[in-house]
């Protein structure tokens, strides 16, 4: 015989578990979006009107009150008729995809550690590849930058990869390996001891366009973190103090010495990008490095990174 009780849980009513490592889930994401104008709603409190309803109109010049308007993605003054958009100035003006679908989209790019395709999204959303590959791209270039950041400071580890598949076929001698790495595009990793991460896409490994590269995003006041790469040495008059790990000699950790934050960040990014998009041309890599590397500094930020990406794209003007 089986004792019947109460479910452990609310079923029609799911929450996220306290032990979850989630900071927004998906049932939280359907109950405060739930259709089209809940979404506007959104934006009209974050861009005009914190309480929902008075907002400063432009033609009273005063505060008003608003009210949505039933035909159009808009709210109307009260007073003078005057219709405020508050999709206007931001990724979402002049689109007419769902903005439902554009705050999913938007969840979907912030949740996920290893990226999300287009053609993933394209399932997903239920549109065509053309509106979801401009709408992935919306939001990378726009909302996924670090343009107006400060430099980064403190203890700053710096070092640099390839980008751009194996070589084919028989196995190449050392100098043929060298030659195909410097065809590659070469990215410039710099990362804070416990904080943000930078990634840029230099023309060499060598000489000025690295040391520029380091000197444009890291701050003088740094205590720098590198390898023993020849073109590194340039930079030591330019920093507080500069550290270098040994990794021709085996070595990768001396004390606090070392340089596997950032190899960790490349690690991630090089494995997220071949699992989801496979090959990508050195023209677009600066904004596929930029996805990668504000995800990686929005965990470090509060709210959730979908309630970051919404806050972002509610400041475009």
């Amino acid at each position: 015989m089986y004792t019947v009780g109460m479910a452990a849980s609310d079923r029609n009513n799911p929450t996220r578990s306290r032990s979850s490592a989630s900071d927004y889930s998906l049932m939280e994401f359907m109950r405060e979006y739930p259709d089209d104008a809940a979404c506007l709603d959104r934006l009209w409190r974050e861009r005009y009107a914190p309480d929902g309803h008075h907002a400063q109109c432009p033609r009273c010049e005063r505060e008003r009150k608003f009210h949505r308007t039933k035909t159009r993605a808009s709210y109307t003054c009260d007073s003078c008729g005057l219709h405020v958009h508050p999709m206007k100035g931001t990724i979402f003006e002049k689109s007419t995809t769902s903005l439902q679908f554009w705050f999913y989209a938007m969840y979907l790019m912030a949740s996920t550690r290893c990226g999300i395709s287009a053609k993933q999204l394209e399932r997903e959303l239920g549109v065509g590849y053309k509106t979801a590959h401009r709408m992935m791209k919306k939001i990378r270039t726009e909302l996924m930058t670090d343009e107006g950041d400060e430099p980064l400071s403190g203890d700053v580890a710096v070092d640099e990869t390839s980008w751009g598949g194996k070589p084919r076929g028989p196995k190449l001698t050392a100098k043929e390996a060298a030659a195909f790495r410097e065809r590659k595009a070469t990215v410039l990793g710099m990362v804070e001891r416990g904080g943000r991460v930078r990634a840029r896409v230099i023309a060499s490994r060598r000489g000025v366009p690295l040391s520029r590269a380091v000197k444009a995003n890291v701050n003088p006041s740094t205590i720098l973190y590198t390898d023993d790469w020849k073109p590194y040495k340039s930079l030591k008059r330019e920093y507080i103090d500069h550290r270098i790990i040994n990794h021709s000699a085996g070595l990768y950790v001396d004390g606090d010495i070392y340089t596997n934050t950032i190899e960790g960040f490349f690690g991630n990014l090089k494995t997220g990008m071949r699992g989801a998009y496979k090959e990508v041309s050195p023209a677009y890599l600066q904004s596929y490095l930029n996805e990668y590397a504000w995800r990686y500094n929005a965990r470090y930020q509060r709210g959730s990174m979908f309630e970051q990406l919404l806050v972002r794209a509610a400041e475009r003007n």
